[in-house]
């Protein structure tokens, strides 16, 4: 990259996807439209944010001093409106040949299985995020179709960001957030395969609160989260009327987590832990939500580095203990690991590598669908560039656990293999 000027620096606001240590991550090709510069000032490859992407975000908010000047100019001091809307458009589609079936744990029958299924659109997502002041900014996106799902539009990221709170140098997010952003952001990693461990964890998206500080060559994050994720809300009918608002949580109790983050050389370290509650599983196979609470514990540590601007490698473990939650008196003790690389060959193409393996600990042999946490798998993948926001993605994933016969009452556990063979496109505007 050349060196900028300082006119020229202002303008690095064009951003196309947004990260952080601890704040959430999607494509924002609106700002490039407005400010007329190229996604590779912030990107290594789509999605993939090179360390000066990362730094925008971890250190200044998503904005540069001169945001207000890109302003439009009303005479008021205390309003600040973008000249444009700033909204965006994600969208994904795939032809996709794979081995994967739906099976009914019940009763053993085979719902579903395509051999050769045209997944399209898989994704439709708007976006927008700008700076409100000098200290917030906000950030939400909305899913109108994704994975078959049409019909309804789901928010999933939707949050407002302070900072510098009380001038301590501590940052503060409030909305809905995933909370494994504060390791790897999901909605960044170059595959079409998932960072399988968090969604097994349950530290996906959730509601809640989450502050940052720098303290010396130590990152400190720490988040308070409802823990019953964000699909659920519950009517107010004391004395027997429903009110016209809403509980987003079932209880009082929270879950906390935190991460401490640091630089080993050229290698950054992070260690996380989560303590929360959870709702037992109870029903045939597991497969219903009981009405009593357990405790949840969740700890790991993430490492992650780059070498010329081109390799990007990053590795994560997680144990976790979900005490009582099959049966009372009972602790289950499961854990897992993914690890990848993504390697940025040349403007045109990126080859990536992912690596998921779960063990299921505890849960195996327990005739549930949490046998179904075992996983081994290994992904390899390449994106071709047509434009800087336009790939074409070549994607294989290859299972490496046998199918198992059913041994209980109920058909769980690896019954049919993970492998596909993926091809599509993937494009922000």
């Amino acid at each position: 990259m050349s060196r900028f000027n300082l006119a020229s620096g202002n303008l690095l606001l064009a951003l196309l996807i947004f990260s952080s240590a601890y704040t959430p991550a999607n494509a924002m090709p609106a700002f490039a439209r407005e400010y007329g510069v190229s996604c590779s000032v912030c990107h290594a490859a789509y999605p993939r944010l090179n360390n000066f992407g990362e730094s925008f975000a971890d250190d200044m908010n998503f904005r540069l001093p001169n945001w207000e000047q890109l302003t439009v100019p009303t005479g008021d001091d205390t309003l600040a409106l973008p000249k444009s809307l700033p909204v965006a458009m994600r969208m994904q589609a795939f032809i996709q040949g794979r081995d994967g079936e739906s099976i009914d744990p019940v009763s053993g029958d085979v719902q579903a299985d395509s051999r050769l299924d045209f997944q399209s659109p898989y994704l439709v997502k708007l976006l927008s995020s700008a700076p409100l002041s000098d200290q917030i900014s906000y950030y939400f996106y909305a899913i109108f179709a994704e994975k078959g799902g049409n019909g309804e539009v789901v928010v999933e990221d939707a949050w407002f960001s302070y900072n510098d709170l009380f001038d301590t140098g501590i940052s503060a997010m409030l909305g809905q957030f995933q909370v494994s952003d504060v390791m790897f952001p999901r909605e960044v990693r170059m595959t079409f395969q998932d960072f399988m461990l968090y969604r097994a964890a349950g530290i996906t998206y959730d509601r809640g609160i989450l502050f940052g500080k720098g303290l010396g060559d130590i990152d400190v994050s720490l988040g308070i989260v409802n823990g019953n994720g964000i699909q659920q809300n519950f009517s107010i009918n004391s004395p027997g009327y429903r009110r016209p608002d809403r509980l987003f949580d079932n209880d009082t109790q929270k879950s906390v987590f935190g991460r401490l983050g640091s630089d080993v050389g050229p290698v950054s370290v992070g260690l996380f832990g989560l303590s929360g509650r959870q709702m037992n599983a109870t029903g045939p196979a597991g497969m219903q939500s009981g009405n009593r609470r357990t405790d949840k514990l969740v700890a790991g540590v993430d490492v992650s580095g780059s070498l010329n601007g081109k390799w990007y490698w990053f590795g994560q473990y997680l144990w976790n203990r979900w005490a009582d939650f099959i049966d009372p008196g009972t602790d289950y003790d499961w854990s897992g690991v993914f690890a990848g690389v993504d390697y940025v060959h040349s403007e045109k193409w990126v080859f990536s590598g992912l690596v998921n393996h779960i063990d299921a600990g505890d849960f195996k042999n327990t005739d549930t669908i949490y046998e179904g946490l075992e996983m081994r798998t290994v992904t390899v993948a390449a994106a071709y560039y047509f434009m800087r926001n336009v790939k074409g993605v070549i994607e294989a994933n290859v299972d490496l656990l046998d199918d198992v016969q059913q041994t209980g009452q109920y058909s769980t556990g690896h019954l049919s293999q993970e492998n596909y063979v993926l091809i599509g496109i993937d494009a922000a505007f």
